[in-house]
Formats: C-alpha cells, structure tokens, sequence
C-alpha cells in the first residue's frame, strides 16, 4: 500500500513539474502574431497564408497574414509593427549594415527565423524583342544601352532591391535613371501585372525574384514565346562580394524557354527566409520553426519550393538567427 501511494505521490510530482514547465515556456508569449508576406499572386503571399493557418491550427498563437515585402518587413518587424515574415537573407544583410533600402536606419530587433528554400532572379523578355535588338544576355542590354519598356515589382520588395543591387555593385549604375536616360521607362507591377503587360505587349522586359518552380513564370510563357537572361559572372561575383547572393542557375526541363538540351540560365540567387523580432521569447520561436519542420509536407503543398527545406540551410552563414532558431535546427543537425 505504501509502495503504491509512493508511486501515485511520484507521478503526481513529475505532472506538475511538467505542467509548470510547459507554463514557464509559455512566458512573454503573445496572444497573436501578425506575419508579413509578400505581393498578391506570388509564392510568398500562398505561403504566408498557409503558414499562418498551420501555425494556429497546431496550438501555436493566432497568426493572421497580409501582404508586405522584403524591406518593409524588415524594418515593421525591428519596429514590433509586425512579428514576422519573409524576406531574403542577403536583404536582413544589407539592414544590419545600415546600406541600400536601410541607409541611416538602425535595425538591431530583427534577426532570421529560418532560410526556406532557393530564391531566383529572373529576367524575362519577350522573345520577339530580344531577336529585333540581338539580346542574349543582361551583359547585351547594357553594351547596346537598349530603350526597353522595362518593369519589376515595387520598391521595397526584395525583388526590386536585388534589380536594384545588382546594377549598382554589379554594373555600377542607378537602373531606374540609366534606363530613362537611354529613352527606355520603368514602371512597377505586381506578378500577376507585370505578366499581363508582358503578355500585351506594352513591356519589353520584367524582372523579378521568386522560387525554383515558379507558376508565375510558367504563366508568362503560356501566353507570350519569351528568353529568360543570364547573368555574367562578373556582375554576380561583385554582388556576391557585397551582400552574400549566390550564382544559381535555371536547369533545362523546368520552362519552356529553358527546354531540354539547352544552357543553363545563371541567375542571382539567395535564400526566401522567415524575419522575426528578435525579442520575441526562444520557446516561441523553437516552436515555431518545430511547427514548419513538422507540416513541411502540408506546405510543400501550398508551394512545392518548401520541399528544398532542410536542417542544413536553415540557419544562415553570415547574418544572426534568432537564439530559438538556433537550438531548434542544432539539434536536428546532431
């Protein structure tokens, strides 16, 4: 009888050690979190969707999605306007420098979550434009000083500030103001409108960056013949050289612009990453990042890129990650 009690009285001992635990770790959390995604018809705006549902559906803090963009995702989570949502990771490097779209701003309360998968930066040009003017490359649109109808998505997207960064550290040059002065335009569009103008002829070039397996891109091609540009090496190295981007490039099989037998396309790439504010508590943010490892094929389903997420991209090599990110994909990687 006495065994028996004892044994009763442990038990009941280690359920409210576990209990107290589980509040503990529950401290400083918020009752709701607001998460940032991107523009509307891209893979982040699906995402964020996708993720914020999963979040909540798995016990998590109500997580509502918007819209947002890599800059001001940044800066609204460093300012607690928001607590997280994606970017890339070479643009979390250019805030914590204070440089490009951060210039004489301090970002000091935003670290990364999570690397997630590859991020691409195409060049898309109508076919029949590219043939008029001998156009192979973005190397040939700058050795002619071409007059193009020229688009890309809104400043503060990390779409424009890779264009942006790109012709700055790579080619030495402001693209918006070069491109005026050579009698072409610029404009801004969103995916979805930059596709339609594209496919309606009233623009020669659109650039952007988004996943591998982009829907967007195959959308263009199914309604316009189109070249995907390559970037040199040279301008890719110096970029690299500034912000940690990397060279990727666009296999043959993918697009129909990019078929079977064909070169591969090099491109700017980088990393599509979760930001988070950086003082948000570790048991949180453990979850969280425990959450997305857990669901990862219920999210490769909203955007196939997500099946490219493993342990050993997770954590960034050059810029911080937060302390609960850390522990969490360590202990994978053990």
């Amino acid at each position: 009888m006495k065994k028996s009690f004892r044994f009763m009285f442990a038990v009941l001992i280690v359920a409210l050690l576990v209990s107290c635990s589980s509040a503990q770790d529950k401290t400083g959390w918020p009752d709701q979190l607001r998460f940032m995604a991107g523009p509307p018809g891209g893979n982040w705006f699906a995402l964020g969707t996708a993720l914020s549902e999963m979040w909540t559906g798995a016990g998590l803090p109500q997580t509502t999605s918007s819209s947002g963009g890599g800059v001001s995702n940044i800066l609204n989570a460093h300012a607690r306007r928001g607590d997280l949502g994606f970017s890339v990771t070479s643009l979390l490097g250019a805030a914590l420098k204070g440089e490009a779209d951060f210039k004489g701003r301090t970002v000091n309360n935003a670290v990364i979550m999570c690397n997630l998968y590859t991020q691409y930066t195409y060049f898309i040009m109508r076919k029949d434009f590219a043939e008029k003017n001998g156009i192979k490359s973005v190397e040939d649109i700058i050795a002619k000083k071409l007059p193009m109808r020229f688009a890309t998505l809104k400043p503060g997207t990390s779409s424009e500030f890779v264009i942006k960064a790109l012709f700055d550290k790579g080619y030495g040059f402001d693209y918006k103001k070069t491109f005026q002065d050579w009698g072409g335009s610029v404009e801004y569009a969103s995916y979805d409108g930059g596709a339609d103008l594209l496919a309606d002829n009233h623009l020669d070039c659109f650039a952007f960056s988004i996943g591998k397996i982009a829907s967007t891109v195959m959308n263009i091609e199914s309604q316009v013949d189109v070249v995907l540009l390559p970037v040199g090496q040279e301008a890719l190295d110096k970029l690299a050289n500034e912000y940690g981007t990397v060279t990727l490039t666009i296999d043959p099989g993918i697009y129909k612009s990019v078929p079977e037998g064909a070169e591969p396309v090099k491109v700017v790439g980088d990393y599509t990453c979760i930001v988070i504010r950086k003082d948000l508590p570790e048991s949180l943010v453990y979850e969280l990042n425990k959450a997305i490892w857990e669901h990862k094929n219920e999210l490769v389903a909203a955007v196939k890129d997500m099946a490219e997420l493993e342990p050993s991209i997770a954590l960034p090599e050059k810029v911080p990650a937060h302390e609960g990110s850390v522990k969490f994909w360590s202990e994978l990687n053990k």
